[in-house]
Protein backbone atom coordinates (compact mmCIF):
# COMPACT_ATOMS: atom_id res chain seq x y z
CA UNK A 1 0.00 0.00 0.00
CA UNK A 2 1.59 3.22 -1.09
CA UNK A 3 0.78 6.14 1.16
CA UNK A 4 1.01 9.81 -0.13
CA UNK A 5 2.90 12.47 2.29
CA UNK A 6 -0.15 13.53 3.82
CA UNK A 7 -1.78 10.63 4.45
CA UNK A 8 1.66 9.24 6.37
CA UNK A 9 2.02 12.80 8.42
CA UNK A 10 -2.10 12.37 9.22
CA UNK A 11 -1.39 8.80 10.61
CA UNK A 12 1.82 9.67 12.59
CA UNK A 13 -0.48 12.85 13.73
CA UNK A 14 -2.96 11.09 14.83
CA UNK A 15 -0.76 7.50 16.35
CA UNK A 16 1.09 10.64 18.93
CA UNK A 17 -1.92 11.74 19.67
CA UNK A 18 -3.40 8.71 21.20
CA UNK A 19 -0.04 7.99 22.91
CA UNK A 20 -0.11 11.43 24.63
CA UNK A 21 -3.10 10.80 25.71
CA UNK A 22 -2.57 7.43 27.01
CA UNK A 23 0.29 8.32 29.02
CA UNK A 24 -1.39 11.24 30.52
CA UNK A 25 -2.33 11.46 33.89
CA UNK A 26 -6.47 13.37 35.08
CA UNK A 27 -5.20 16.57 36.34
CA UNK A 28 -7.32 15.92 39.04
CA UNK A 29 -4.93 13.08 40.13
CA UNK A 30 -1.31 15.25 40.60
CA UNK A 31 -3.37 18.07 42.24
CA UNK A 32 -2.34 18.14 45.86
CA UNK A 33 -4.83 20.48 46.73
CA UNK A 34 -7.82 18.11 46.74
CA UNK A 35 -7.77 16.16 49.78
CA UNK A 36 -9.39 12.03 50.32
CA UNK A 37 -12.49 11.38 52.12
CA UNK A 38 -13.54 11.13 55.10
CA UNK A 39 -13.81 7.07 53.89
CA UNK A 40 -9.88 7.04 52.89
CA UNK A 41 -8.83 9.31 55.89
CA UNK A 42 -10.35 6.51 58.20
CA UNK A 43 -8.61 3.60 56.47
CA UNK A 44 -5.39 5.04 56.64
CA UNK A 45 -6.21 5.73 60.33
CA UNK A 46 -7.58 2.51 61.54
CA UNK A 47 -4.77 0.51 61.96
CA UNK A 48 -2.88 2.69 64.37
CA UNK A 49 -5.84 3.19 66.82
CA UNK A 50 -6.20 0.53 69.12
CA UNK A 51 -8.46 -0.37 72.20
CA UNK A 52 -9.66 3.03 74.26
CA UNK A 53 -9.98 4.93 71.05
CA UNK A 54 -12.95 6.68 69.84
CA UNK A 55 -15.03 7.11 66.88
CA UNK A 56 -18.25 8.95 66.39
CA UNK A 57 -20.70 8.71 63.95
CA UNK A 58 -22.49 11.80 65.21
CA UNK A 59 -25.61 14.25 63.87
CA UNK A 60 -25.38 17.60 62.21
CA UNK A 61 -25.69 19.73 65.22
CA UNK A 62 -22.65 17.94 67.06
CA UNK A 63 -20.55 20.54 68.39
CA UNK A 64 -16.88 20.47 67.33
CA UNK A 65 -14.84 19.81 70.06
CA UNK A 66 -11.64 20.97 70.99
CA UNK A 67 -8.71 18.93 72.40
CA UNK A 68 -5.57 18.34 70.56
CA UNK A 69 -6.80 14.53 70.66
CA UNK A 70 -9.32 14.96 68.95
CA UNK A 71 -9.49 14.40 64.62
CA UNK A 72 -12.56 15.97 63.34
CA UNK A 73 -13.90 14.93 59.80
CA UNK A 74 -17.08 16.47 58.43
CA UNK A 75 -17.95 13.87 55.85
CA UNK A 76 -20.88 16.04 54.27
CA UNK A 77 -22.94 12.18 53.80
CA UNK A 78 -25.84 11.03 55.47
CA UNK A 79 -25.18 9.23 58.80
CA UNK A 80 -26.69 5.38 57.15
CA UNK A 81 -23.49 5.85 54.46
CA UNK A 82 -21.37 7.05 56.82
CA UNK A 83 -22.77 4.53 59.68
CA UNK A 84 -22.68 1.25 56.98
CA UNK A 85 -19.18 2.34 55.70
CA UNK A 86 -17.62 2.90 59.00
CA UNK A 87 -18.60 -0.90 60.38
CA UNK A 88 -17.24 -2.33 56.92
CA UNK A 89 -14.60 -1.09 57.74
CA UNK A 90 -14.20 -2.32 61.35
CA UNK A 91 -15.32 -5.48 60.47
CA UNK A 92 -12.11 -6.04 58.11
CA UNK A 93 -9.49 -4.79 61.32
CA UNK A 94 -8.41 -7.99 62.95
CA UNK A 95 -7.13 -6.13 65.79
CA UNK A 96 -10.09 -3.61 67.52
CA UNK A 97 -13.88 -4.81 67.60
CA UNK A 98 -16.32 -1.95 68.22
CA UNK A 99 -18.66 -1.58 71.57
CA UNK A 100 -21.87 0.40 70.23
CA UNK A 101 -23.41 3.18 72.15
CA UNK A 102 -26.78 4.95 71.19
CA UNK A 103 -28.23 7.76 73.40
CA UNK A 104 -30.82 6.75 75.48
CA UNK A 105 -32.84 9.62 74.60
CA UNK A 106 -33.62 8.40 71.73
CA UNK A 107 -36.06 5.83 72.81
CA UNK A 108 -38.41 8.25 73.80
CA UNK A 109 -38.18 9.93 70.74
CA UNK A 110 -41.01 9.41 67.84
CA UNK A 111 -41.50 10.92 64.64
CA UNK A 112 -43.93 13.46 65.46
CA UNK A 113 -41.38 15.57 67.44
CA UNK A 114 -38.37 14.11 66.02
CA UNK A 115 -39.08 13.98 62.03
CA UNK A 116 -37.20 11.18 60.35
CA UNK A 117 -36.72 9.14 63.41
CA UNK A 118 -38.75 5.35 62.04
CA UNK A 119 -36.39 5.75 58.81
CA UNK A 120 -33.41 6.50 60.66
CA UNK A 121 -34.34 3.14 63.16
CA UNK A 122 -34.75 1.07 60.31
CA UNK A 123 -32.10 1.99 59.02
CA UNK A 124 -29.93 1.59 61.86
CA UNK A 125 -31.66 -2.04 62.07
CA UNK A 126 -30.27 -2.88 59.15
CA UNK A 127 -26.59 -1.65 59.25
CA UNK A 128 -26.29 -2.53 62.82
CA UNK A 129 -29.06 -6.38 62.98
CA UNK A 130 -25.98 -8.19 64.85
CA UNK A 131 -25.05 -5.80 66.89
CA UNK A 132 -25.82 -5.46 70.67
CA UNK A 133 -26.42 -2.03 71.13
CA UNK A 134 -25.40 -0.71 74.58
CA UNK A 135 -27.97 2.93 75.37
CA UNK A 136 -26.36 4.98 77.78
CA UNK A 137 -27.93 8.96 78.75
CA UNK A 138 -26.36 11.46 76.34
CA UNK A 139 -24.35 13.59 79.18
CA UNK A 140 -22.81 9.76 80.02
CA UNK A 141 -21.67 8.77 76.77
CA UNK A 142 -19.92 12.15 76.99
CA UNK A 143 -18.65 11.47 80.21
CA UNK A 144 -16.90 8.74 79.00
CA UNK A 145 -15.38 9.61 75.25
CA UNK A 146 -14.45 13.09 77.45
CA UNK A 147 -12.95 10.50 79.56
CA UNK A 148 -10.84 8.43 76.60
CA UNK A 149 -10.44 11.52 74.79
CA UNK A 150 -7.60 13.27 77.61
CA UNK A 151 -5.12 9.87 77.11
CA UNK A 152 -6.36 9.12 73.36
CA UNK A 153 -7.05 9.49 70.07
CA UNK A 154 -11.39 10.16 69.08
CA UNK A 155 -12.12 10.37 65.50
CA UNK A 156 -15.34 12.16 65.25
CA UNK A 157 -16.94 11.66 61.56
CA UNK A 158 -19.85 14.50 61.49
CA UNK A 159 -23.08 13.44 59.13
CA UNK A 160 -25.91 15.79 57.22
CA UNK A 161 -28.29 13.70 60.11
CA UNK A 162 -30.76 15.98 61.70
CA UNK A 163 -32.50 13.64 63.74
CA UNK A 164 -31.67 14.74 67.31
CA UNK A 165 -29.95 12.09 69.44
CA UNK A 166 -29.18 10.12 66.08
CA UNK A 167 -25.09 10.05 66.87
CA UNK A 168 -23.53 6.68 67.48
CA UNK A 169 -20.61 6.29 69.79
CA UNK A 170 -18.07 3.77 68.82
CA UNK A 171 -15.42 2.34 71.56
CA UNK A 172 -12.70 0.49 70.20
CA UNK A 173 -11.75 -2.61 72.13
CA UNK A 174 -9.11 -5.37 71.49
CA UNK A 175 -10.47 -8.00 69.32
CA UNK A 176 -7.24 -10.42 70.00
CA UNK A 177 -8.15 -10.19 74.23
CA UNK A 178 -10.44 -10.35 76.13
CA UNK A 179 -11.60 -9.24 79.82
CA UNK A 180 -11.78 -12.79 81.10
CA UNK A 181 -8.51 -13.83 80.13
CA UNK A 182 -7.38 -10.42 81.22
CA UNK A 183 -8.25 -12.04 84.39
CA UNK A 184 -7.13 -15.15 84.14
CA UNK A 185 -3.15 -13.12 83.53
CA UNK A 186 -3.96 -11.13 86.42
CA UNK A 187 -4.76 -14.29 88.90
CA UNK A 188 -1.34 -16.15 87.32
CA UNK A 189 0.91 -12.79 88.43
CA UNK A 190 -0.68 -12.56 91.73
CA UNK A 191 0.19 -16.54 92.20
CA UNK A 192 3.35 -16.08 91.17
CA UNK A 193 4.51 -13.27 93.23
CA UNK A 194 3.08 -14.91 96.84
Amino acid sequence: MVMSKWGYHSLLMAFLCVMIGCNSSPSHLADPTIEPGWHELLSRKLPLLGHRNWILVVDKAYPAPAGDNILFIDTEKPMPEVLGGVVGLLNQQPHVKPIFYTDKEIGYLDDSIAPGLKEYKRSLDTILHQVKLQSLMHEDVFRKMDQAAELFQVVVLKTESLVPYSSIFIELDCKYWDANREKILREQITKSTE
